[in-house]
């Protein structure tokens, strides 16, 4: 069945998170799911959507959200207010904050904090927040909840890092002949020197494995934090992202800089550049000195009301 639609409501749907099925009158209908955690409700209200108004299939992207196939332009309005019953909504497209993607966090082992809190907060302050502001392109953040980096933070615009840093007590340390913080560490970045367990700040990535594992309680506690990474891309341009040069101590100072993150890319990238692009050309220590500052936040209206990225257009 050829496609009857012209391209301004095509265009209107997909802002709305409805992708064309090309050269149809069918779409893919997005469904929000926060960070990928959604409940058994809302898991049936969706299915129900899919045999109702779409073909029956559900699919999962790699920005965890659901996608419904097969969804008639006229049934648009009727499948979002389907969802709307379960408290699920519609979108992730377009120049925006995209939402947000987040490993399990504390029910890994290996999770550092709370990575679902962290997302929902961020979901709530700057994808739900910030709905309105055009960006010069797309803006992907994801939280991973330590350096085994899951969800590949580093290829995001925006990435998180959940720390731990060991704090070492030297005087404690019996220099045994096998050391069970040196067997235990995944970076080799702990080892006995001159009888005592020295840790290379240069290779050790805070995953926080050593902590209690000594007999002697040489490390018996650790400093939370959070590394934030900027520039990260993935797809046609792949670019890694580079860590800002300090640890955050705290979940307010995280969403301070990812906040400070936004308004920057808004007020100084340009229409159709992705945030490693804007890095690039003014430079990454130029951008990371805004960051690490409070300049941004204090002309925080003033960047929102400008008129900028009123015209889209992708240039990666």
């Amino acid at each position: 069945m050829a496609c009857t639609l012209k391209p301004d409501e095509i265009k209107r749907v997909k802002a709305l998170g409805f992708l064309n099925n090309k050269g149809t009158d069918l779409f893919n209908g997005r469904v929000i799911t926060v960070n990928g955690k959604i409940s058994a409700d809302q898991t049936a209200a969706i299915a129900e959507a899919a045999r109702k108004f779409g073909n029956g299939d559900v699919e999962f992207t790699s920005r965890l959200t659901v996608e419904v196939r097969g969804i008639h332009f006229n049934d648009i309005e009727a499948f979002r207010s389907c969802l709307a019953e379960a408290g699920l909504e519609t979108g992730g497209t377009g120049s925006l904050v995209r939402p947000v993607v987040s490993c399990k966090g504390t029910t890994c082992q290996y999770g550092l904090y709370d990575t679902f809190d962290l997302s929902e907060k961020i979901h709530e302050r700057f994808y739900k927040g910030y709905h309105t502001v055009k960006l010069p392109h797309k803006f992907k953040i994801a939280t991973g909840g330590c350096p085994n980096n899951c969800v590949k933070p580093n290829l995001n615009d925006l990435g998180i890092v959940g720390q731990m840093i060991p704090c070492v007590d030297e005087d404690m340390c019996n220099g045994c002949r096998k050391c069970q913080v040196e067997a235990v560490c995944p970076m080799k970045a702990a080892k006995l020197s001159d009888g005592l367990i020295e840790i290379d700040q240069e290779i050790c990535n805070n995953c926080g494995r050593c902590i209690g594992k000594c007999p002697f309680d040489v490390i018996e506690e650790g400093t939370p934090g959070y590394i934030v990474y900027i520039g990260g891309r993935w797809g046609k341009k792949i670019n890694h992202g580079k860590a800002l040069g300090r640890i955050f101590k705290s979940e307010e100072e995280v969403l301070s800089v990812v906040e400070k993150t936004i308004l920057l890319f808004r007020e100084q990238g340009q229409t159709g550049e992705r945030f490693a692009d804007t890095i690039e050309r003014i430079g990454f220590e130029n951008v990371e000195a805004q960051l690490l500052s409070d300049d941004i936040l204090n002309r925080k209206q003033e960047i929102l009301d400008a008129k900028l990225h009123l015209v889209g257009g992708a240039t990666c």
